[in-house]
């Protein structure tokens, strides 16, 4: 497959101003109110989670690009999947920082693992590299899974 580097720039830049957006609406602060709360154990420091996501959106975008441009009659299937699960993933942040919504920050979440679950098993019978560059998404929304837990337990 020959790369369409504008279409690709395309996907990797929508997917990351989802994050943008997401921040820019849930009104900044992250770390005053992130360092606030009692934190379960192996919390990370809050400067963690902008270069994860970061990375991530990149991988996401990356990984949609991939599925788009594969001609699969399921593509449209799994696009509306990412799209879902892109669309969980903006919320939780004005939820958890924004609302300071714990427990909706929770349902978010789980919401969000589902979805990405799905995603990506609708990505694998696509393309095992789009499925595969999710992988790292998925180990780090259920380690944020449990961090949305343990915060919601502890306050």
């Amino acid at each position: 497959m020959k790369i369409k580097w504008t279409d690709l720039i395309i996907w990797v830049v929508a997917t990351e101003l989802v994050g943008a957006l997401s921040a820019l609406i849930s009104g900044g602060n992250f770390s005053e109110f992130y360092s606030s709360l009692e934190q379960p154990p192996f919390a990370p420091p809050g400067w963690l989670f902008p270069v994860m996501w970061s990375i991530l959106y990149a991988l996401m975008g990356v990984s949609a690009y991939l599925i788009w441009e594969s001609g699969n009659t399921r593509r449209k299937g799994a696009i509306i999947l990412y799209g879902a699960q892109l669309f969980a993933n903006f919320l939780w942040t004005p939820v958890f920082f924004g609302l300071k919504s714990l427990k909706g920050a929770t349902v978010v979440v789980v919401i969000m693992l589902i979805l990405i679950t799905a995603m990506i098993i609708s990505f694998l019978r696509i393309n095992k590299t789009a499925a595969y560059l999710n992988l790292p998404y998925l180990f780090w929304t259920a380690f944020a899974t449990y961090l949305t837990i343990g915060v919601t337990v502890l306050q």
